[in-house]
């Protein structure tokens, strides 16, 4: 069973910044250099271990008192597993104990379901970014609890 901690070392940082590169830049063929974006160093992350092997990763970017949440990946062969989920719900854990207002992330069209499951709802036209359409999807804490209540 895997579990999810924060990331506090440099070692479990590199671990979650690699499987970030083989989910976006290898499986879906994002460049190298828009996936490093240079808030890594600010950022809060989270990592789902399994045994020794870190298989998902998450990160949360505060901006004046409101969440952006990203670059939530997961290894291929360990999805639909429940680690996202426990992923965000950490993240959201995260949000609530630094006091922010409410939270959004830039959803790939795919996920946007996954994230409405949560109490996400977009806002404003799709876009794209990295060369994948993308919606951003806004929740205050507010509706976090309802929806998962």
């Amino acid at each position: 069973m895997f579990h999810i901690d924060t990331v506090a070392d440099e070692r479990t940082l590199s671990l979650g910044l690699e499987v970030r590169r083989r989910v976006f830049v290898e499986e879906q063929g994002v460049a190298p250099q828009l996936e490093s974006d240079g808030l890594d160093a600010s950022a809060r992350h989270v990592v789902a271990w399994l045994g020794d092997q870190v298989i998902g990763t998450a990160r949360l970017v505060i901006e004046d008192r409101v969440g952006r949440i990203g670059r939530m990946a997961v290894l291929r062969e360990h999805r639909g597993q429940g680690v996202g989920s426990r992923l965000l719900s950490a993240l959201l854990d995260v949000a609530r104990r630094e006091g922010l207002e409410g939270v959004y992330v830039h959803a790939q069209l795919t996920a946007v379901g996954f994230y409405g499951r949560f109490g996400f709802v977009p806002e404003g036209e799709e876009f794209l970014e990295a060369g994948i359409p993308h919606i951003k999807m806004v929740a205050s804490f507010d509706s976090l609890e309802e929806a998962t209540s």
